[in-house]
């Protein structure tokens, strides 16, 4: 009976226990929030990162132990099973290893080493392979001549026993190990123009360049990938042919005197580039989209996360306004807890007439619903939109009440979508947007889970990397960040509530109905009475949702009701009613944990608790403070090398962080940039929302280019200029580094490895 726990725990460097603890919780339909956040005691508090590691590894093994016992049936099948072989085939750790030892057994479509054995050359091939130190190959090839099967000569004879010790050679394990082991450490990609140079113009970078497979990034790599798609470039993976031979004929038992020594060479070379080296590359080249896949994925979810995670405003109303130069700037106003209450367009052109119309309107739309900020989009004529809105208030007295712009990615997604259709069926679109950008300033949380994590453009080459991945991925940072925060369970909408843990979309419609025909719930067993929301459901969920003045303190906090029988003792042994515990510090310094370990209930459970007792429902985000962008740079022509502002971090890649300056065009910091001192990642130092000051090195208007830097005292300069498009997902990766020449002596390799 196969058990992955002795393997996930060596590779993984965690006690079997808690990782056999995580495989159980897991096959009982446990979601890895609830683990990580309410059964630490069973995993040793490992957290969510850990669990997903957990479950995608045991995943993997149990796939490669169906592989495995697949594999050994079918050979047996065969009559070929022997004990060597099943002691590899049971050693095997990787899929690629199984799949080695499996190729002389997989069927086969008709080859030419297939017909070169209809043939009956297989003796003669068993002779080149055997490297016999007797023997003649061409007078031994004469007795296969057969004008009826095609074998007109000795050459023809011998050219086809090649073609059989090819394909032998070929599906050898071990040979295929020592090439791929070459081609991951050794091999280097190249690339070269292809096409028309001026279609392929923005690859240029890319026209005579190299490098190693073992290091390149995985943002250069997914750049070369795409050019090669487009057509602007071809690519192979080159490693020293010569070396790899001469290894492969080691290993293969040539004999130099032997007379069929020559025979075995030419099959050797030609089993290597025929077969061998293209199965091989096309291996590594999909290992390295995996890797490459990955890492971009990884830079989404971080980006995702601290977007989701960005300071709310909080329950004040706002107005939203949606920019536009043709048709007019939207502006919708919301309450305090996102309700719709009305609408109105102003122009920022058609004259002086018209501007000083658009303005008195404003802010009598302001004046009748008293909004406590105003979001302006940041996309096209964004910044034109804010300067409008902060004259018109300037004028009308109402300076204090501060505009803040705000990010639209993905609004008109949503704006189109069949949820904001149901939400507001009346509505234009472009005024669905403007609601949607004041509920973002509100809670940024809850309004971007209405639209799909792919559409907030937080992403690196987020539409070459393999998208079931990562929408995989997505969807788990939604639901951590969803359940980091908790959700208010009488105001959240059902694209909310479907992200906790537990609950999903059917369960969270059915939330919502409920609570529109019986009003709002006073008490979180009340979710019980939901319509096929059962114990197991409750249990998942209820430690995540919040209901604010709820009869019960802990309703509103992170406290799950599976203990509050244990902080009611609490309470009691204070003396003190539960409500006047809840909240109170200096009640719950006075608490002694160590006197409520018991049972199923831990330190870490009861540290937890005591936390929630002092600040219950803490929202784990920072305080709101709007960005400050400088009023004299509004485009891209206002801004000159050395001068110094602040700015916003939209998204971060794997070779830079860019930024918005309030110039509708982010700039790059590259990672060199960053930091004084010296970076591995640009994730280091910063996170997509965070506030930085940076100076301008180089504006290149041709190309809407900005390169800053964030360094302190860094003086500008004119150099090479880091190309930084908005949307860093649609533009090649920055300039490689420098090309290095390629030298290998396989000998000298092959003495060292012995």
């Amino acid at each position: 009976m196969f058990d992955p726990v002795p393997v996930l725990a060596k590779e993984l460097g965690i006690d079997g226990r808690r990782i056999e603890a995580v495989l159980d919780l897991l096959a009982g339909s446990n979601t890895v929030p609830f683990i990580a956040r309410y059964r630490k005691e069973a995993t040793g508090g490992l957290d969510e990162v850990q669990i997903r590691g957990i479950e995608e590894r045991h995943a993997y093994l149990v796939e490669l132990e169906e592989r495995r016992q697949a594999i050994l049936s079918s050979i047996t099948e065969q009559g070929k099973l022997n004990d060597e072989l099943r002691c590899r085939i049971m050693a095997a750790a990787t899929k690629a290893e199984l799949e080695d030892l499996y190729l002389p057994y997989r069927p086969k479509r008709r080859t030419r080493a297939a017909i070169a054995r209809e043939k009956g050359l297989e003796p003669l091939a068993a002779r080149i392979l055997a490297q016999p130190m007797d023997g003649d190959p061409r007078a031994e090839a004469r007795a296969f001549i057969d004008p009826g099967k095609d074998v007109a000569d000795e050459d023809a004879a011998l050219e086809g026993a090649r073609d059989i010790a090819a394909e032998a050679i070929s599906e050898n394990a071990d040979v295929r190990s020592l090439v791929r082991r070459m081609y991951a450490e050794q091999g280097r990609l190249c690339s070269r123009m292809s096409g028309d140079e001026a279609q392929a113009a923005k690859y240029r970078d890319y026209f005579d360049y190299e490098e190693k497979v073992a290091t390149i990034p995985s943002h250069r790599f997914l750049a070369v990938s795409r050019a090669e798609r487009e057509g602007a470039l071809k690519t192979a993976v080159r490693v020293d042919e010569e070396g790899a031979v001469a290894r492969i004929l080691v290993l293969t038992g040539h004999r130099e005197r032997s007379p069929f020594a020559g025979e075995l060479a030419v099959a050797t070379r030609e089993g290597y580039t025929r077969l061998v080296a293209p199965s091989v590359e096309r291996e590594l080249r999909a290992a390295l989209k995996e890797r490459s896949d990955r890492a971009a994925v990884d830079v989404f979810a971080s980006n995702l996360a601290s977007l989701l995670l960005a300071a709310p405003l909080g329950p004040k109303p706002v107005m939203g306004v949606d920019p536009g130069l043709r048709t007019g700037c939207k502006c919708a106003a919301v309450d305090a807890a996102g309700r719709f209450l009305g609408h109105m367009i102003f122009n920022l052109v058609g004259g002086a007439a018209a501007v000083e119309a658009g303005k008195r309107e404003l802010t009598a739309f302001v004046h009748r619903h008293t909004p406590s900020a105003v979001a302006v989009g940041n996309g096209t004529g964004g910044r034109e939109a804010e300067k409008f809105v902060r004259e018109a208030l300037k004028e009308a007295g109402l300076a204090g009440l501060f505009v803040v712009p705000v990010s639209e990615s993905g609004a008109s997604v949503y704006s189109a979508s069949e949820l904001a259709g149901r939400e507001f069926p009346e509505l234009d679109l472009t005024v669905r947007g403007a609601i949607s950008i004041a509920r973002r300033l509100q809670d940024p949380l809850a309004e971007l889970v209405k639209v799909e994590p792919k559409s907030i453009g937080v992403g690196q080459y987020q539409h070459d990397v393999h998208q079931p991945l990562l929408g995989r991925k997505l969807d788990e940072v939604v639901e951590s960040c969803v359940n980091r925060v908790g959700v208010e369970l009488n105001t959240a909408s059902a694209p909310l509530l479907a992200r906790v843990a537990g609950i999903g979309p059917s369960l969270a419609a059915g939330i919502v109905a409920h609570r529109e025909k019986n009003g709002v719930f006073e008490s979180r067993k009340e979710l019980l009475d939901v319509p096929r929301l059962g114990k197991r459901a409750f249990e998942q969920a209820a430690g995540f949702l919040r209901i604010r003045g709820a009869k019960n303190p802990l309703d509103a906090s992170a406290v799950h009701p599976e203990r509050y029988g244990l902080v009611r003792g609490m309470a009691e042994d204070l003396g003190v009613p539960l409500p006047a515990l809840v909240g109170d510090l200096r009640l719950a310094d006075r608490i002694d944990i160590s006197r409520y370990v018991g049972g199923d209930v831990g330190e870490p459970t009861l540290r937890d608790i005591l936390a929630e007792l002092r600040k219950p429902g803490r929202d784990p985000r920072e305080t709101f403070a709007p960005p400050a962008f400088r009023d004299d740079v509004q485009t891209l022509e206002d801004l000159r090398a050395g001068m110094e502002l602040e700015g916003v971090v939209t998204n971060v890649t794997a070779f830079g962080a860019f930024v918005d300056v309030g110039v509708h065009q982010d700039g790059l910091v590259h990672v060199s940039q960053l930091a004084d001192r010296f970076i591995k990642s640009p994730s280091d130092v910063v996170k997509a929302g965070d506030r930085i000051t940076v100076r301008v090195l180089d504006v290149d208007l041709p190309r809407r280019r900005i390169s800053l830097t964030a360094k302190s005292g860094a003086a500008p300069a004119q150099g090479p200029r880091e190309p930084g498009p908005r949307q860093p997902d649609r533009r090649p990766d920055p300039k490689p580094p420098e090309r290095k020449k390629f030298s290998y002596n396989p000998f000298s390799d092959l003495k060292k490895r012995g």
